[in-house]
């Protein structure tokens, strides 16, 4: 029966992002509405599996924004200099366990990593509380961009020469708009099934992108992202785009119903690549 619901809710999705395409235009209640889809079932349990924690790392709460309350998670190498920074950029749940351990398997891989909050401490319990948090968020988003900017200036004074930013679902739309909002200021950008624009703002990017999608997410239809694709290249950026056959919007995170752990590993190993190349060299 869910599965039945759910496949009308994408079918309705898909029209609706189809009309938006036609339009010039995907809305924030449009992505929200085809977010909350995808998400039917699922709950932001902890994610054990993600990492071993082998290697030793330091982390601690920070305050990353200078004139307001809001903390991240910070994660680094507990001996020994940092190959470079990495921008966290949560899943629409926010800041949770699940983020936090993907910052410290950055660190065990010689960054340092600060977690951002960019629901300012809101975490959510279900798929109603994200989908409200996520809107509200996105309601000011000068307010998110100024966040992005104090955690990359955050690293900037921690000592690190290059920086790089990855996100997740929600925030691997905003790991794109961060190499847009950055420019050259950062060195690379991975978007993990996040949200695309084609528009004449891509022009701003400085570093090179490399994107992960699961050829059935609703979510973000692979038409857009070849879309987004083939704009960046018009435009001359280095963009690299997998897209894992039978994998579904957040095949990445183990704490959810669509968990692909063939895809999840294969696409870390190619984003610890990536990162190696320009952030960790």
């Amino acid at each position: 029966m869910h599965r039945t619901l759910r496949t009308v809710a994408v079918v309705l999705s898909l029209t609706t992002f189809a009309l938006a395409c036609a339009a010039g235009q995907d809305s924030d209640a449009e992505y929200a509405a085809r977010m909350a889809a995808e998400h039917e079932g699922d709950e932001p349990v902890a994610a054990a599996a993600a990492g071993d924690q082998a290697a030793a790392v330091a982390t601690e709460e920070v305050a990353y924004w200078p004139g307001t309350e809001v903390e991240g998670y910070l994660a680094r190498p507990a001996a020994g200099a940092a190959r470079g920074g990495i921008l966290v950029i949560q899943e629409w749940w926010g800041l949770n366990d699940n983020i936090r351990t993907m910052a410290r398997r950055f660190a065990e891989e010689g960054y340092v990593a600060l977690a951002v909050d960019l629901y300012e401490g809101g975490v959510a319990e279900t798929r109603d509380e994200a989908m409200a948090l996520m809107g509200k968020a996105t309601e000011q988003p000068g307010r998110l961009e100024e966040n992005l900017r104090a955690a990359h200036a955050y690293l900037r004074a921690a000592g690190v020469d290059s920086i790089g930013a990855v996100g997740w679902c929600f925030g691997g739309g905003w790991a794109l708009r961060t190499a847009i909002l950055l420019g050259d200021e950062l060195d690379a950008a991975v978007v993990y099934y996040g949200r695309v624009v084609t528009d004449d703002e891509l022009a701003a990017i400085g570093a090179p992108v490399l994107g992960h999608f699961g050829s059935e997410d609703g979510g973000i239809p692979i038409a857009g992202v070849r879309a987004f694709e083939a704009r960046m290249q018009d435009l001359g950026k280095e963009v690299t785009v997998y897209v894992y056959e039978g994998a579904d919007h957040a095949f990445a995170n183990p704490s959810g119903t669509r968990y692909d752990a063939a895809a999840a590993e294969l696409a870390w190993d190619r984003t610890l690549d990536f990162f190696a190349a320009h952030v960790g060299s």
